[in-house]
């Protein structure tokens, strides 16, 4: 590394608004911040999602519940059928 172009590195502690603290490493001599991983409702488990025009609901009615086994298990039916084998052969 050239000398003299990086800025310092100091130990300093972070401070939530919520109250919570920890120690880190930063540029800055102190670090607040407005919210952490503590209070974020994402990371709480609090945030709830509003779907306002029914996106969920049209998506699910649409293409049903499907799952990744479900789509397994229908492909394999139709490799077993052989009704299914010989029409796709022919085309």
């Amino acid at each position: 590394m050239k000398l003299g172009i990086h800025p310092e590195y100091h130990e300093v502690e972070v401070h939530c608004a919520c109250g919570t603290t920890w120690k880190s490493r930063s540029t800055k001599k102190e670090v607040r911040l407005e919210i952490c991983s503590s209070c974020h409702p994402f990371f709480t488990g609090k945030q709830k999602l509003i779907d306002t025009e029914g996106r969920v609901e049209r998506f699910t009615k649409k293409y049903g519940a499907q799952t990744v086994a479900g789509l397994k298990e229908r492909l394999e039916k139709q490799r077993k059928s052989p009704g299914s084998a010989a029409s796709s052969e022919a085309s």
